[in-house]
């Protein structure tokens, strides 16, 4: 069986705290909780108006997690000396618009090369591996490779947003691109708006190493708890990967 990774996006634990102020609920309680349900990893988003995790929560979760921890965050010279100093295990480079609720779409990477190489470059000497949150566009894929990305993480909304009639497309465009990044020796990861009724498809795509899965998840464990939303959402993706 492949063995499919399951990453837990914790960043709406802190949007909960954050809007009555204090300390309540703890984000790093959370990542314990994530670890204990048999999660594969953490991913956090350090934005740059700090909305949900602030610099002290990634500070503490990189510091205390058992589990690999992937800090997202935008192409700038200050996300990059403050990943370099906390040392993750992995920066997904992401786009960061401050009006959006959440991340619209892809990293336009071609175009940008010579913006991103010396950021990747400074991370990868660092001993962090780089991913590039890119839509499944062979030039982007391309362009990923020419920069050095280690991995490149697929955004899955177009499928997830896609009509019944428009979704096989958008899954077949998913299907190409991992087998284009395969290819090409990038790792494969997916995520955004995947839930319970629509991860399947794509976690049963055989490139895809790990989905990072958040919004949902945080929100479903509102009714069912967190441990076990993790626990359904591994047993989905592995069935699925089979």
């Amino acid at each position: 069986m492949r063995n499919i990774r399951l990453g837990v996006n914790i960043d709406h634990v802190a949007t909960l705290r954050n809007a009555r102020g204090g300390t309540h609920p703890d984000p790093m309680r959370a990542v314990k909780m994530v670890a204990d349900a048999g999660a594969d990893g953490v991913t956090i988003h350090l934005r740059e108006d700090r909305r949900h995790i602030r610099d002290q929560d990634a500070e503490t979760i990189i510091k205390h997690s058992t589990l690999p921890v992937n800090l997202e965050m935008a192409a700038n010279g200050e996300m990059v000396n403050i990943a370099c100093s906390l040392r993750p295990n992995a920066v997904c480079i992401v786009p960061e618009n401050r009006a959006e609720v959440t991340t619209e779409g892809g990293l336009l990477v071609a175009g940008q090369e010579n913006k991103l190489t010396p950021f990747i470059q400074q991370l990868k000497d660092n001993n962090i591996r780089v991913s590039l949150f890119i839509d499944p566009r062979e030039k982007e894929i391309e362009a990923a490779g020419d920069v050095g990305a280690d991995i490149v993480e697929f955004h899955t909304g177009g499928y997830c947003e896609a009509s019944l009639l428009n979704r096989d497309k958008k899954l077949n465009d998913l299907i190409a691109a991992a087998k284009r990044a395969d290819k090409l020796g990038i790792e494969v990861h997916a995520g955004h708006g995947l839930s319970f009724d629509n991860v399947a498809p794509i976690a049963a795509i055989a490139e895809i190493k790990e989905l990072n899965i958040g919004h949902f998840m945080i929100g479903e464990a509102v009714f069912s708890g967190l441990e076990n939303v993790i626990k359904e959402m591994h047993h989905i993706i592995r069935e699925a990967s089979k």
